[in-house]
C-alpha cells in the first residue's frame, strides 16, 4: 500500500514537472515572438541590431563555456567575424574575414585544451548567426521577406514544441541516448508532423487573406520543405548536446533564468539557418 503511494507520488511529479517544462517552452516563444515579429516587421537596422544582440550574447557564452586562457581574445574574435557577417554586404569580404579569424583563433589556441571547439566557434556563430539575417535580405521584395524568415521560425519552434509533447507523453526507444538520454523516436516523428501542420496552416491561412500569392501545390512543397528544417534542426540540438556532453555542463550558461543560455535556446535555428538561406539564395532554382 506504502508502495503504491509512493509510486502515485512519483509519477504526479514527474507529471508536474513535464508540464512545468512544457510552459517553459511555450512561454519562452510567445516571449520570443513580438520581439522577433517587430523587428521582422520594421527591418533593418532592427533585424541586424537584434541578430548581433544574440550572437554577442552567444560569443559571450561560447568563449567562457568551452575553458581557455584568455576567454576575452576568443569573444572578441567571435563578435568581430560575426559583426562582419551582419552588417558588411559583401560576400568575399565576410568569407575572407571567417577564414582569416578562424586562422587567427586556430594558431591562437595552439596551447588550449579545447582547440578544435574554441576554433569551431568563429564559423559555427559567425555563419549561423549571420545566416539568420541573411535569410531575411535575401528577398528584394518586402513583405515577403517577413513572413518567409517567420515561416522559417515557426517550423524550428514547432519542431521543438512537438517533440517535447509527444517524446514526454509516448516516451519510447531513444532517439540518440548517448548524447542526449531524454530524446526519442515519438519525439522526433511528433515534432516533424507538426513542422508540416504549421506550415501547411501557415501559408493556407496566408492565401485565404491574400496576403501572398500560392496555391495548393505551393503549399505541399513548402509543408515537405518545413519538415526537412525540422528534421535538420532536431540534428542542430543533437550537436550542441553532444558539445554540452563533452564539456560536462548542463547549460550553455544560466543567462535566462530557468530555460540555460542563448545557445540552448537558439541552437536548432543556426545550424539549420545555413541551409535555409541556401535553399532560398540558390535551392529553389532548381523546382
Amino acid at each position: 500500500m506504502v508502495k503504491t503511494k509512493l509510486n502515485s507520488k512519483s509519477s504526479a511529479q514527474k507529471q508536474n514537472k513535464k508540464q512545468h517544462m512544457l510552459a517553459k517552452r511555450i512561454g519562452m516563444a510567445f516571449a520570443m515572438l513580438p520581439l522577433v515579429i517587430a523587428a521582422l516587421w520594421f527591418g533593418y537596422p532592427y533585424v541586424d541590431i537584434l541578430v548581433l544582440l544574440v550572437g554577442v550574447l552567444l560569443s559571450w557564452e561560447w568563449s567562457n563555456m568551452v575553458p581557455s586562457r584568455k576567454p576575452a581574445v576568443y569573444l572578441s574574435a567571435y563578435a568581430f567575424a560575426l559583426a562582419v557577417s551582419v552588417f558588411i554586404y559583401s560576400t568575399h569580404a565576410i568569407v575572407l574575414t571567417i577564414i582569416f579569424t578562424t586562422i587567427f583563433v586556430f594558431l591562437k589556441s595552439r596551447k588550449e585544451a579545447e582547440r578544435f571547439l574554441l576554433t569551431l566557434g568563429v564559423p559555427y556563430i559567425s555563419i549561423g548567426v549571420g545566416s539568420l539575417a541573411w535569410i531575411y535580405h535575401g528577398f528584394a521584395y518586402a513583405p515577403y521577406n517577413f513572413y518567409m524568415t517567420l515561416w522559417f521560425l515557426l517550423m524550428v519552434w514547432a519542431m521543438d514544441v512537438g517533440a517535447y509533447i509527444v517524446g514526454s507523453n509516448l516516451k519510447g526507444p531513444k532517439l540518440a541516448p548517448s548524447i542526449s538520454p531524454n530524446k526519442t523516436w515519438s519525439g522526433l516523428f511528433g515534432g516533424l508532423i507538426l513542422a508540416i501542420a504549421v506550415s501547411e496552416l501557415y501559408f493556407h491561412g496566408l492565401a485565404g487573406l491574400k496576403l501572398v500569392r500560392i496555391d495548393a501545390n505551393s503549399e505541399l512543397f513548402f509543408a515537405m520543405i518545413g519538415g526537412l528544417i525540422a528534421l535538420i534542426s532536431q540534428a542542430g540540438d543533437l550537436v550542441e548536446s553532444a558539445m554540452k556532453r563533452h564539456l560536462k555542463i548542463k547549460d550553455s550558461s544560466d543567462l535566462i533564468p530557468g530555460h540555460g543560455g542563448i545557445f540552448d535556446r537558439i541552437d536548432a535555428l543556426i545550424f539549420t539557418a545555413p541551409l535555409v538561406y541556401w535553399l532560398f539564395a540558390y535551392g529553389l532554382l532548381y523546382f
